[in-house]
């Protein structure tokens, strides 16, 4: 923030997370949601946010906040859910080790995800702004599960891995993005299908495989 500001720069785009809102207090969430650190990622993030706003208020730095929900897709670090279960998958696991599979979450394409940081990043009607950006739909661990499963044509069964499971009080049970104000301001729209970017996943990890570990818990 200090370097753009002695450099003035035209733009930053700040990258905060959906996890600054906690597990959702009414869905879906929009930019007005409270904002609870329920974990120690989602507090130093909340710290990061309001740094950069306080910035744009103190010196008017050109700051605008997108706030993705979650991203998936090809090249993704195996500690996201959907590389660990199609990297068991793929290895040849019949069991898949996960942890809990009632959170629900925003699973929005990594080429969509792109698409409201190239949004935000020409809008000057986004400075000083906090925007969302998600698919706009919700499922959970256990039913992604049973997606991903037929994508692979296998019968699987999931053990609950206890080293895969987090504290009540820090889990993040819901996420469900309200994207009304990215539509509005920037013309944002998610424009891949679940199906089609679980199935544009499988093949990238398909063919890079041997850059994942699968028989380990990624922390």
């Amino acid at each position: 923030l200090e370097a753009c500001q002695r450099e003035g720069v035209r733009r930053l785009v700040h990258t905060s997370t959906s996890e600054t809102y906690g597990t959702a207090q009414y869905a879906p969430i929009d930019e007005k949601h409270p904002i609870v650190g329920q974990s120690p990622y989602s507090a130093s993030k909340i710290g990061a946010d309001q740094m950069a706003v306080a910035w744009h208020r103190s010196f008017g730095l050109p700051v605008a906040i997108l706030r993705p929900f979650n991203t998936y897709g090809p090249r993704q670090s195996g500690r996201a859910i959907i590389p660990t279960i199609m990297t068991q998958l793929l290895a040849g696991a019949d069991v898949l080790r996960l942890g809990s599979l009632e959170p629900r979450r925003d699973l929005n394409f990594v080429t969509d995800t792109v698409r409201g940081f190239l949004g935000i990043a020409s809008c000057d009607a986004a400075v000083g702004q906090v925007v969302n950006v998600g698919s706009g739909q919700t499922i959970s661990v256990g039913d992604l599960v049973h997606r991903i499963a037929a994508l692979s044509g296998r019968a699987i069964r999931v053990e609950q891995d206890p080293a895969r499971v987090r504290p009540d009080a820090s889990e993040v049970m819901l996420l469900l993005a309200d994207v009304h104000k990215a539509q509005e301001l920037f013309g944002y729209a998610p424009q891949v299908g679940f199906d089609e970017g679980l199935r544009e996943t499988w093949a990238w990890l398909e063919r890079h495989l041997d850059r994942y570990r699968s028989d380990r818990y990624a922390i």
